[in-house]
């Protein structure tokens, strides 16, 4: 557990003095543990230490036996969230090496963390994710649903030299590109009305341009459909915004059952002058935050239905689920992610060989 408790030592433990029985990293280890053998929730997770605590003190002492739900449930309430995320984050980055590629932002709501009478206004959080490396990197909550800070205090934590981030237009802002800049990484920025005077200039550029520039990728069929995309760079003449180099056009051409439907036309802001080829990867890869994170947290490791909503637990479970996630995909073994869960809960060797990507 060196490197584990490395990154996480810096983490305060919420807990008077007189009510530590258990290891505060000890506590979050378990819990680790206990959700890559597919644990929703603090209950679970105390029902695993029993079951497995033969197993488990062979890695952390638990010198007095196995946490209780009380426990669990008590420690993710109280903890704080920043110095959590902070922590998995510098622990994420011990073990990814030097991320290259597109790193996503974007915002997910936690539809199970509401209050009663409060269905439409769950939590929301934002995520980073390295798509090349397929790790989740960062998290942060938006404050009162205001996914810009949120986005702006998660990249405060990043250090992301030689990486591409892309965002939607949500974050279209000066302010963003600023965060972005910060952390050593260029940007491809989602451009839409909501910056009607940015898009119109991106309009006219793109306009002007010579068509022979675009790069047009040759159609392509999967699910049901069939799809080609076209790129066009140019230089940001006269263009003000922070750090911008290009803009772009991406368009999608889509036929389904053999009909065309309308072409869908989209515009960026880039720090960097890409070719129109390296663009139409970029776009394109935006969108596995949505169908390698976002969809994996929901569907294997049900986070949409989690009910937690008390105090912090929402976020710092949510931080292990990303943990468990991260760890079950650097596992080489080629299966599903729902098929490594069950690997672990089934078989103590092959949880054990998940667990030794983290100490």
């Amino acid at each position: 557990m060196e490197t584990f408790a490395a990154c996480f030592s810096s983490v305060e433990d919420p807990r008077a003095s007189n009510a530590r029985r258990h290891d505060l990293l000890e506590l979050i280890f378990v819990a680790l543990a206990a959700v890559l053998c597919g644990a929703e929730d603090c209950t679970d997770m105390a029902d695993f230490a029993r079951a497995k605590l033969g197993f488990l003190q062979q890695v952390v002492k638990l010198e007095n036996g196995p946490p209780s739900h009380d426990t669990f449930s008590r420690v993710f309430r109280l903890l704080a969230p920043e110095p959590f995320e902070a922590a998995f984050a510098k622990f994420t980055a011990t073990f990814s090496g030097a991320l290259k590629g597109v790193v996503a932002i974007d915002g997910k709501a936690l539809r199970g963390a509401y209050e009663r009478g409060r269905k439409t206004c769950p939590l929301h959080l934002v995520n980073v994710w390295a798509a090349e490396a397929r790790l989740v990197i960062g998290q942060r909550l938006a404050p009162g649903r205001n996914e810009v800070l949120g986005a702006q205090e998660a990249l405060a934590l990043l250090r992301l030299e030689g990486c591409i981030v892309t965002a939607d237009a949500l974050h279209c802002r000066a302010d963003t590109a600023q965060a972005i800049l910060a952390t050593g990484a260029d940007y491809v920025l989602a451009l839409k009305a909501n910056q009607p005077t940015l898009l119109k200039q991106a309009e006219t550029l793109i306009s002007a341009a010579d068509p022979a520039g675009e790069a047009i990728q040759q159609p392509a069929s999967a699910h049901d459909r069939v799809e080609a995309r076209a790129a066009m760079i140019v230089p940001a003449n006269g263009i003000t915004f922070p750090g911008i180099a290009a803009v772009a056009r991406v368009e999608t051409y889509c036929k389904r059952a053999g009909t065309p439907e309308p072409v869908i036309v989209r515009y960026f802001l880039l720090s960097t002058l890409l070719s129109p080829e390296r663009m139409l990867e970029v776009a394109r890869t935006h969108w596995t935050i949505e169908n390698q994170l976002h969809w994996v947290l929901d569907v294997a490791l049900l986070e949409d239905a989690a009910r937690a909503r008390k105090d912090n637990a929402p976020q710092n479970l949510a931080i292990i689920r990303k943990l468990a996630l991260n760890t079950l995909r650097q596992h080489p073994a080629k299966a599903s992610i729902k098929t490594k869960i069950k690997r672990a809960a089934w078989n103590d060797d092959f949880l054990a060989s998940l667990l030794g990507h983290v100490r």
